[in-house]
């Protein structure tokens, strides 16, 4: 009999909004700003995946959410599933998720130079846009060279900037 893949959802109340976690078994697959019906529906749809309700599944990815917004995390340990990212997604968001720890900073240009890819700093601000893990692979942690730059997460920039705030990052002049 052949296992059959599913996601499971969960969430978090934080200083940055409702957290919504899905949890496939190979790991971490989407993290949004939001808990909606609607929203687990379309997750659920992208990864082609029925839902289930399995809470030792997602509560680790919780608990370790948990302690990032207490201050007690700087690295997540639990599997990331990069199956919604395309090859240059995954190159860019990789480099990003492997490069940039906790309370470091970089721009969208010096981004691209390092995931060479070849897409331009306005390309990197994109896929930063569509990132479907926030926090977890910190887009909050890519500037622009004069500024905070955007972020589609929570309440846009304030999310931001208290995410940085949180990892005692913001840059001065940013507040």
């Amino acid at each position: 009999m052949r296992f059959m893949e599913t996601v499971a959802f969960g969430g978090l109340a934080t200083e940055v909004g409702r957290v919504l976690v899905a949890v496939t078994p190979a790991g971490l697959a989407s993290t949004a700003f939001d808990d909606t019906p609607e929203l687990r529906e379309r997750i659920a749809a992208r990864l082609g995946l029925p839902v289930v309700s399995d809470p030792p599944r997602v509560e680790p990815v919780l608990a370790e959410l948990r302690e990032y917004f207490d201050g007690t995390r700087e690295r997540f340990e639990f599997p990331v599933d990069w199956r919604l990212y395309s090859s240059t997604q995954q190159r860019v968001l990789g480099t990003l998720y492997e490069t940039v720890p906790y309370g470091k900073t970089v721009t969208y240009g010096e981004l691209a130079e390092r995931s060479g890819t070849g897409v331009p700093a306005r390309g990197i601000g994109s896929i930063m846009g569509s990132n479907p893990i926030p926090i977890v692979v910190p887009c909050h942690r890519v500037l622009a060279s004069t500024g905070l730059g955007g972020f589609s997460g929570g309440d846009g920039v304030p999310s931001k900037r208290q995410l940085l705030t949180l990892e005692g990052r913001l840059p001065q002049g940013l507040w």
